[in-house]
């Protein structure tokens, strides 16, 4: 089958659009008004980083069907600043309770009744930090480096791409093995198409054939590696 997107009739009774890109990384981010007193968490399905030295995340937020920008992404916006909470299979119904669009000043964490971390390296921190999930065994503290917008249809409107640079990681130290952050043991769910989703618990491996070493820090996203190379650069060009 072929069909153009807003052209023509994919003749389907289900669009296949979002299940061809699968699975997608759930960007389950959490948010505070510029004055502190509002706290926002929500799950958007489109969902990724960008690259790793520095690292940068980006997530997409339609607007609300009645127009109106997502609280996410104006909380990010007028704050600076934002947190990504990795959304897990022990945390999947928190993670849908969340996704419900509620009014302007509902706190998330209270209504999913999980309990809140704060972040400590982003800017206002010590008068208004960020909420975290604290049950989430990975989390990113993110300062908002811009927004991408994207034209769309109503009753959707634009899309708000919001990037993010990391400056903080936590790992809980229980989702390690030797080293590594275990999926295993983290079981991160992804989106699906339609209402379907789906958990990682079995991984493969598979390197590049004639991959270089700068090549394979890319791959792992090692920084260390990455400016060790860099460091023999210069030495070189000394």
């Amino acid at each position: 089958m072929f069909y153009q997107p807003g052209q023509t009739s994919h003749d389907l009774p289900y669009d296949p659009f979002k299940a061809c890109v699968v699975p997608r990384p759930i960007g389950w981010i959490s948010t505070t008004s510029p004055d502190g007193k509002t706290h926002n968490l929500a799950p958007y399905s489109q969902f990724n980083n960008l690259t790793f030295d520095p690292p940068y995340v980006m997530f997409s937020a339609n607007q609300t069907p009645e127009a109106i920008r997502k609280d996410t992404v104006i909380n990010a916006e007028a704050s600076g600043k934002f947190c990504w909470n990795l959304a897990t299979w022990k945390l999947r119904e928190y993670v849908n309770i969340s996704a419900e669009q509620v009014p302007f000043g509902v706190d998330e964490f209270e209504r999913a009744g999980l309990e809140k971390s704060f972040s400590s390296v982003l800017p206002g921190d010590g008068i208004n930090p960020v909420p975290m999930v604290k049950d989430s065994p990975v989390r990113f503290e993110c300062e908002y480096h811009s927004t991408i917008r994207l034209p769309g249809n109503p009753p959707m409107g634009s899309v708000d791409i919001v990037i993010g640079k990391v400056v903080g990681v936590h790992i809980s130290d229980e989702v390690l093995t030797d080293g590594k952050l275990d999926v295993r043991k983290t079981e991160p769910i992804a989106r699906l198409g339609y209402y379907e989703y789906a958990v990682v618990r079995e991984t493969f491996e598979m390197v590049i054939p004639g991959a270089n070493e700068a090549i394979l820090g890319g791959l792992e996203g090692s920084t260390k590696r990455h400016r060790e190379i860099k460091e023999r650069q210069n030495g070189v060009k000394n």
